[in-house]
């Protein structure tokens, strides 16, 4: 659904139907920049690249909520809240003719993430252990400095972006989320690969999801 969704995605193992799973959430993302580059690039349609872009993405992300749904009969609960934020912020890009809101629903969704982490964690809850214990089991600890350290870096990701887009144009933003925010998840899961393998109780989930970039 989109990079930062595949963040949550790659801190999962590997399991049959992963890399699949992977392209659903990435998929509307891709389609989004490729479809705004070569929009920008013809002259009928420069003008209005990002609008037109932005309609193509939000579509990409219904047809991924519901394909995700026709082959598991089921659609996760962050697919969900990614899925209502993307036509959220898009549907409003399109209202108000201003990119700025599309561009900010990536700061929302860290903030979300952060929020519901760190919130959890100061109730006596892990939410991060709730998502993610049927995939392995790790001890208490492990789940808490997981949950922190991903909590630390979604913060990161929200400052990225507001620096991104607040100090470049839309067409590096935009390029950057494939290309240079989803590269930094990815190295940042495998950073936090050898905690879980060392602590991990079940043998046979232990390895992180293989990146599709």
């Amino acid at each position: 659904m989109s990079e930062d969704l595949t963040a949550l995605d790659t801190a999962k193992p590997f399991k049959k139907g992963g890399i699949n799973q992977m392209l659903i959430d990435l998929g509307p993302v891709v389609v989004y920049v490729v479809a705004f580059n070569i929009l920008q690039r013809i002259e009928a349609t420069k003008d209005n690249a990002v609008y037109i872009a932005t309609g193509i993405f939000m579509v990409a992300t219904l047809i991924a909520l519901a394909y995700c749904w026709f082959k598991h009969n089921r659609i996760p609960p962050v697919l969900i809240v990614t899925g209502v934020l993307v036509t959220a912020f898009g549907g409003l890009t399109l209202a108000f003719r201003n990119p700025d809101f599309i561009q900010i629903k990536p700061t929302v969704t860290y903030v979300f993430y952060v929020v519901a982490i760190v919130g959890s964690l100061l109730f006596g809850h892990n939410v991060w252990k709730l998502l993610f214990r049927h995939a392995f089991e790790l001890p208490d600890r492990i789940w808490n400095i997981l949950a922190w350290r991903w909590a630390g870096f979604f913060a990161f990701q929200a400052v990225l972006n507001e620096i991104i887009r607040n100090t470049q144009t839309f067409e590096f933003w935009l390029n950057s989320r494939p290309f240079v925010v989803f590269p930094l998840v990815v190295v940042f899961a495998v950073i936090n690969t050898p905690l879980v393998l060392k602590h991990a109780k079940d043998d046979d989930a232990t390895a992180p999801e293989a990146p599709v970039a």
